[in-house]
């Protein structure tokens, strides 16, 4: 971490590099691949007709363990810490809210076209061999989830520009009129049901403007015994609504569409993150730590799109053969999901070898201009209705193919990225930080 002087009347000093981000954003992608290879199990009916169990989210045994392991909030608190340090990196060179725009639509739907098209390319021709069309569905299926996410995060992140305005004036009253919008949509659900995926916006956008407090030093943060009486105030009020009956316990049946169950685990997971955030950084500055760390994190947004689109192409393929299907929830089931696990990273392996460098910054090799801004708010509709159609009714062979157009049609709106804004800086009296280097979670950083 290079510590760095705050100018007068400026924000609070930003490190050039967090490596407890790293630290948390790594540890999140990895829970995420494994617990989804215990959640997968496709079952081959008599009749032909093939359904997909979650076998991990069925067990009651799990609802407190998922009440610890539900780390979607803590990806949104990351977001918002390196969201807001990027923008005011990226305005300080002269760019502009459209240009932040620009960067984090470009960074994280070039990989997410390619697996679009790869993936209706793949399923066409798998249908024109005679592949099962159940089968075909399930594989589709797996693509749905990152998309949702991918849709959730990229609403989080283009309003990041004005949220961290409001954040400047008023930090503690943003956050609250978010956490206000997100109980009043909780309130009306129940009258009006399509109102909930509100809470897609708002909620994520709460939650992200935590990661703005954490960021913005120690002038909003408090004392260990603060932070631990916060873990225990929100995870007692969580206790609260769910005895109550207002809530499942269940926090996977909360992911989506969000409520406030979800917000109370983010004002947890961030104020654990500053608690455990000494012994997080002694782990994190292991050399072998900083080595893997690397290695995941250039091509974490890649691991994430692909990784259960090629779980659920396995678990189809198999379902064709004569190899043994045991029972979901069996023992055998339980046992073989070590192995599980080693096919999809062996599936991994080429794919990250292969698209990996998408994730690359899609930086201009010369002169460049700024994307005009109908064509940055273009591009942001195209990719935010296939995005939003797949999350709300799945994803189906012709939602892929319409989906990798209009994905590849945002990348070509939103064209190459001025090099002005991601070369770093001169030094201007070390008022601003120069924007980290690409090792580290390039694919969200601009």
């Amino acid at each position: 971490m290079v510590p760095q002087q705050r100018s007068a009347g400026g924000p609070a000093p930003m490190p050039d590099r967090d490596p407890v981000i790293d630290l948390a954003r790594f540890f999140c992608l990895v829970l995420v691949v494994v617990a989804h290879t215990m959640m997968v199990s496709p079952v081959l009916h008599p009749d032909g007709t093939v359904t997909t169990e979650n076998i991990l989210g069925n067990q009651r045994w799990f609802e407190p363990v998922v009440w610890v392991l539900q780390i979607m909030p803590l990806f949104f608190v990351a977001g918002g810490i390196t969201g807001l340090q990027s923008w005011r990196r990226l305005r300080a060179r002269g760019g502009t809210g459209v240009d932040f725009m620009q960067c984090r639509l470009l960074r994280l739907i070039r990989p997410a076209a390619v697996l679009l098209a790869a993936m209706f390319l793949g399923l066409s021709a798998a249908r024109l061999t005679g592949v099962a069309p159940q089968v075909i569905e399930l594989v589709a299926s797996g693509a749905g989830m990152p998309l949702w996410f991918l849709a959730a995060y990229l609403a989080a992140q283009l309003n990041l520009p004005w949220l961290a305005a409001l954040h400047d004036r008023a930090p503690w009253l943003s956050f609250a009129g978010l956490a206000a919008l997100v109980v009043t949509v909780d309130c009306l659900r129940g009258v009006l049901p399509p109102l909930a995926y509100l809470n897609m916006v708002f909620l994520w956008c709460a939650v992200q403007q935590l990661g703005f407090i954490i960021a913005d030093g120690r002038r909003l943060q408090s004392g260990r015994p603060a932070r631990f009486g916060i873990i225990v105030a929100s995870n007692m009020l969580l206790g609260l609504l769910v005895l109550l009956g207002l809530y499942s316990g269940n926090m996977l049946v909360n992911l989506n569409p969000p409520n406030v169950t979800l917000l109370l685990l983010g004002i947890s997971q961030a104020a654990a993150l500053q608690l455990f955030r000494p012994g997080l950084s002694r782990i994190a500055s292991l050399a072998w730590v900083r080595r893997m760390m690397g290695v995941a994190g250039r091509r974490s947004m890649t691991v994430y799109l692909w990784h259960l689109p090629l779980l659920a192409a396995m678990s189809g393929l198999l379902l064709l053969t004569a190899f043994p299907q045991p029972v979901g929830g069996s023992a055998a089931w339980w046992w073989g999901r070590p192995l599980v696990l080693l096919g999809v990273v062996a599936l991994l392996l080429p794919v990250l070898a292969l698209f990996g460098r998408l994730e690359e910054r899609p930086t201009a090799s010369g002169p460049s201009r700024s994307r005009p801004a109908a064509a940055v708010l273009l591009a942001a509709v195209a990719v935010f209705v296939p995005a939003v159609d797949a999350a709300l009714n799945g994803l189906t062979l012709g939602l892929l193919g319409g989906g990798a157009a209009c994905f590849a049609l945002a990348v070509v709106l939103l064209g190459r990225i001025p090099a002005r804004l991601t070369t770093p800086a001169e030094p201007s009296g070390g008022s601003e930080p120069p924007l980290p280097r690409p090792p580290l979670s390039a694919n969200v950083e601009p």
